[in-house]
């Protein structure tokens, strides 16, 4: 059983992360053989064959993790490449990079930019990766506040009276600015589904560890965007490799009680 743990483990990372994955485990044959096996064994045999999410969707989650984490340079790397293997275009990828600022700041959202930036020159080099185009905020002749509330309500539609409320005379500038810049700039941006905004927003959250209010509103607007509950559990499931099992079962821990809660907002109506 074990050996075909490894088996899958291998045909899996091969599949994701080619050349840069094995590069890993052959990095690690001096120091620990060990760990290079773990990670064979477990991140790709156990963890990434698991069905619930789509290989796309669960290196768009790794790369946001990682870049939020900001201390991970050489495996996000592989990951980026990884995410370029899997099928997630370069602006994709920059888009979930460029995200991350909102979550994690701008330090690690230039940091990942600058090792997306790098990957595709090896991969422009190798001939294995076209010329990609950053997409543009989209047009729009509402303001950026108008355009951000509509683009948080899709999220839920009760949050911007959430967010005046709670900050609107101790720190109104917060408020205006978290709805203009996070969402009127950043999330009406066209060149990332809404649905995989918030699988990388989730992502990097849980992976963080430190913003347990912020992770359950996520949650609670991936549900609402049409992101099951498996598929929240399988996200979680991936930080374990990334982030470690803390991070993992306190995500865990916040989805059970986002769904506890809708489900008695729904017994209550």
């Amino acid at each position: 059983m074990e050996k075909d743990r490894f088996v899958r483990g291998w045909k899996k990372m091969q599949e994701i992360d080619g050349e840069a994955g094995e590069k890993v485990k052959d990095n690690l044959n001096d120091i620990s053989q060990d760990l290079g096996r773990y990670i064979i064994e477990y991140s790709f045999g156990d963890v990434y064959s698991r069905e619930g999410l789509t290989l796309k969707q669960k290196e768009i989650a790794v790369v946001a993790a990682l870049t939020a984490m900001g201390n991970a340079s050489p495996q996000l790397r592989v990951h980026l490449h990884g995410a370029l293997n899997v099928g997630c275009s370069a602006d994709e990828v920059k888009e979930v990079i460029l995200q991350m600022a909102a979550y994690a700041g701008f330090p690690a959202a230039i940091n990942g930019m600058n090792a997306l930036k790098e990957v595709l020159l090896e991969r422009n080099e190798k001939g294995s990766a076209a010329p990609s185009e950053e997409s543009a905020s989209q047009k729009s002749e509402e303001n950026r506040y108008d355009l951000g509330v509509k683009w948080l309500s899709k999220l839920d539609p009760d949050q911007v009276g959430r967010l005046q409320e709670s900050f609107g005379e101790f720190a109104p500038e917060l408020a205006r600015y978290a709805i203009e810049w996070g969402y009127g700039d950043i999330y009406s941006r066209p060149g990332l589904a809404i649905e995989l905004r918030q699988i990388a927003t989730i992502a990097a959250l849980a992976a963080l560890g430190t913003a347990a209010p912020q992770l359950k509103f996520h949650i609670n607007a991936g549900l609402n965007l049409g992101l099951t509950k498996e598929e929240i559990i399988e996200i979680m499931i991936l930080m374990t490799v990334y982030a470690g099992f803390p991070a993992a079962l306190n995500g865990v821990f916040a989805a059970k009680d986002v769904l506890e809660e809708r489900a008695k907002l729904k017994k209550d109506n």
